[in-house]
C-alpha cells in the first residue's frame, strides 16, 4: 500500500481543486479512489464534509439543484463547512510553486541540483541537502512537489556515483533529459526511492554503489554489472581470480604475523577470555591464559599504552557518530516543526563524547 501513497496524494489535491469549483461528485470519486489507494484520514475527512452538506452522487453542485426540479436551499452552516473543506488540504505558497515549475523545467541532472559539471561530492551532497529539504512532501505541498522531489533524489544518486556519472556525461543531451521517460534513460534511475536516500542521507548513513536493488518488482544489479551475467565460466573465474588471490595473500600474513597480545572484547575464538584493567585509565580489555607469564614490567606497560590509545580512538570514532547522529535530528525537527522529533534528539545522549571528556580531565587537559 505505502508505493500508491503518492497517486492518493495527486488524487486528493485534484480532489480538493474540484471543490473549490464546486465539483462535488468529481471530488468525491477521487477521494474514493484515493482511499482505496491509500487510506489517510485527509480524505476520509473530506468525504465527510462533503457528506454532511447533503450531496448524493449523481447530483452535480455546480446546477445548483438538489433534485434537478428546484433551487437547492443552502443547509445552516453549509457554507462554513465549506471553507472548512478546503482548509483541510494542505497550502503552499507561489513561490514553493514557482520553484516546482523551475525543476521541472531544468534540462539535466546537473541543472537540477543546481551545479556544475565539475562539481565535487561536497558540492552535490551541498546541494541535495538544501533541495531534499525545500522540497520534501512533508514541507513543500505545491502540485508537482512530490515529482520534484523524485528527480532531485534521482539526480543525486546518479552524479554521486562516479560510474553514472562518467556514463551520463558521455551521454547526448537527449538522452539524459530528467523528463523523459523511454528506456534509453533507464540507466540513470536512482536505485533508491527518494525517501530511503533522503533517509539515509540524513541519518548518516549512504548505500553502497554495488548492491542489489528492487526495481519494478524484482531484483537486480546495478548498471554496468547486468552484462557480466552473460559472460561464460571462464570469464567469472577471471573475474574472481583477484579475489582469489587477495584471501590466499590475507590468509598467509595472518599465519606469519603473530597474534595481537589482547583485545578491547570478550573473544573465545582467539583465547582472549580474562578480563583485565589499565594501570592509568582503568580501560578493560580482555587477555589469554599465558599473558601474565609473558607481560610484565615495561612490556606491560606498553600494551597498556596500546589498549589506551586503541580504546580512545574508538570514543573518538563513536562521538563524532553520535553528534551527526544528533545534529541531523535536531536540524531535521527544526526544518520541519517536529516537537515531539526535537524533544526526543534534545535527549539523546553521546556516552562516548562524555567518556573522551572524562578521560581528557583525568589526564589533566
Amino acid at each position: 500500500m505505502e508505493v500508491n501513497r503518492d497517486e492518493a496524494e495527486r488524487c486528493i489535491d485534484i480532489a480538493t481543486a474540484a471543490l473549490t469549483n464546486n465539483q462535488a461528485e468529481k471530488a468525491v470519486r477521487f477521494l474514493e479512489k484515493a482511499q482505496k489507494l491509500f487510506p489517510t484520514d485527509k480524505a476520509r475527512a473530506l468525504l465527510d464534509l462533503i457528506a454532511k452538506n447533503g450531496f448524493t452522487p449523481g447530483h452535480d453542485n455546480q446546477s445548483g439543484t438538489s433534485d434537478g426540479t428546484g433551487p437547492r436551499q443552502r443547509r445552516p452552516g453549509e457554507e462554513d463547512q465549506g471553507e472548512s473543506a478546503s482548509q483541510t488540504a494542505k497550502s503552499y505558497t507561489s513561490d514553493q510553486l514557482d520553484a516546482v515549475k523551475k525543476i521541472k523545467q531544468c534540462k539535466d541532472f546537473y541543472e537540477i541540483l543546481g551545479v556544475k559539471k565539475d562539481a565535487s561530492e561536497d558540492d552535490l551532497k551541498k546541494s541535495y541537502r538544501k533541495l531534499a529539504l525545500k522540497f520534501h512532501p512533508d514541507k513543500n505541498h505545491a502540485p508537482g512537489a512530490t515529482e520534484a522531489f523524485k528527480a532531485i533524489g534521482n539526480a543525486y544518486a546518479c552524479l554521486s556515483n562516479a560510474d553514472k556519472r562518467k556514463q551520463y556525461d558521455q551521454c547526448g543531451e537527449e538522452k539524459r533529459h530528467p523528463s523523459r521517460q523511454d528506456q534509453t534513460n533507464g540507466d540513470f534511475q536512482a536505485d533508491i526511492s527518494p525517501e530511503d536516500l533522503f533517509n539515509m542521507f540524513f541519518g548518516g548513513g549512504f548505500p553502497a554503489s554495488n548492491v542489489h536493488v528492487y526495481r519494478n518488482g524484482r531484483y537486480q544489479r546495478p548498471a554496468g554489472q547486468q552484462g557480466q551475467q552473460r559472460e561464460g565460466g571462464f570469464a567469472l573465474f577471471v573475474q574472481l581470480l583477484p579475489i582469489v588471490i587477495l584471501v590466499v595473500v590475507s590468509a598467509l600474513s595472518q599465519m606469519m604475523v603473530s597474534t595481537a597480545p589482547y583485545s578491547l572484547s570478550f573473544r573465545p575464538s582467539i583465547g582472549h577470555t580474562h578480563k583485565r584493567y589499565t594501570e592509568t585509565l582503568r580501560v578493560p580489555y580482555y587477555v589469554g591464559d599465558h599473558f601474565s607469564r609473558e607481560y610484565n614490567g615495561l612490556n606491560l606497560k606498553t600494551v597498556e599504552r596500546s589498549v589506551e590509545d586503541d580504546y580512545i580512538s574508538n570514543l573518538r570514532n563513536n562521538c563524532w557518530k553520535e553528534k551527526q547522529q544528533k545534529e541531523g535530528l535536531l536540524y531535521r525537527a527544526r526544518y520541519f516543526g517536529d516537537n515531539e522529533l526535537y524533544q526526543r534528539a534534545q535527549k539523546m545522549g553521546t556516552p562516548s563524547c562524555s567518556r573522551l571528556s572524562d578521560i581528557s580531565v583525568s589526564l589533566g587537559g
